[in-house]
């Protein structure tokens, strides 16, 4: 599928549940340094933006949400920002998810894209539990291993779309700084690739904020942070002539990017199972082993 066709399969999913005007709410803006969630806070925005051709009415994090001030904006959908949380390897997520379901009651929520992975069943039985007991619940994934776990045990409507950072759009690349990027996780989704980076490879991550990021906890200061936090990630990535990762965003910014680049995986195959569901535009290659990664990477410079 083309990335004009994946992006208007994104597009319609939005459509179902908001229109020209539509007062919509965005919870659980990520008030954290990684990237990818900044990156698909910005897409869910642009789209969303788009459509309805206003900001959300509403905005809050995991940590601040306010369920009179939510009733008050009268949004009429409440939308949960995506990503990888939906699960129980990041509890304060999933536990934000499951207050809402438990508290909003009286308008539609919407789970954006989301890939799901719980190691504890009896943490899932309670997702479900809870997710089928809302009046009007929509969940959407982003990977087929979701869809099907997902579809084996909610009654709730869920939906196979991609990730929501693609409504990024391409975006431009500078000059390379290096033959070799390689972004690496140092997070509790790491995985061992048999074998360290090799030597002269410029290893980084995308965990750290820069100095300057701006201020405030407004709909219009969240989104300052999350374009701040997404164009360091895209200057970051775009140091490597061919970058190797084993961050989701990081491998869907270097296609935003025309950036060749190698995927490894993290702890519970997510980034495998995205890309066997939405296949990359720009050449790319995927590994096992960090061994492979490089020979990969010698066939991507040699064209």
């Amino acid at each position: 599928m083309s990335p004009p066709a994946t992006l208007a399969v994104l597009d319609a999913a939005y459509r179902t549940h908001v229109g020209a005007g539509t007062r919509y709410a965005l919870l659980d803006f990520p008030d954290h340094a990684n990237v990818g969630d900044s990156a698909i806070w910005l897409g869910e925005c642009a789209l969303l933006e788009a459509i309805t051709g206003r900001r959300p009415v509403y905005v809050s994090t995991w940590h601040d949400l306010d369920i009179d001030a939510l009733a008050a904006a009268e949004a009429e959908v409440v939308f949960l920002h995506g990503g990888g949380n939906l699960g129980d390897i990041w509890p304060h997520h999933q536990r934000f998810r499951e207050t809402v379901l438990a508290r909003v009651r009286d308008r539609p929520v919407v789970q954006l894209p989301q890939s799901i992975h719980f190691r504890d069943p009896g943490e899932a039985a309670r997702f479900v539990a809870l997710a089928d007991a809302h009046p009007d619940f929509t969940l959407y994934v982003r990977d087929a291993t979701s869809l099907a776990f997902a579809a084996d045990r909610l009654a709730a409507p869920v939906r196979l779309v991609p990730d929501s950072a693609i409504a990024l759009g391409a975006q431009p690349r500078g000059p390379e700084e290096a033959p070799l990027l390689m972004l690496l996780r140092s997070d509790d989704e790491r995985r061992d690739h048999g074998a360290p980076p090799p030597a002269g490879a410029r290893v980084v991550d995308w965990l750290d904020d820069a100095p300057d990021l701006p201020a405030g906890d407004d709909i219009a200061a969240r989104a300052a942070q999350a374009r701040h936090r997404v164009a360091r990630g895209l200057a970051l990535i775009a140091q490597g002539a061919v970058l190797v990762t084993d961050r989701l965003h990081g491998a869907i910014l270097a296609d935003l990017l025309a950036l060749p680049h190698v995927v490894l995986d993290n702890d519970y195959g997510k980034i495998a199972a995205y890309r066997a569901t939405w296949p990359a535009a720009t050449p790319n290659a995927a590994a096992a082993t960090m061994a492979e990664a490089v020979a990969a990477v010698a066939r991507l410079a040699a064209g």
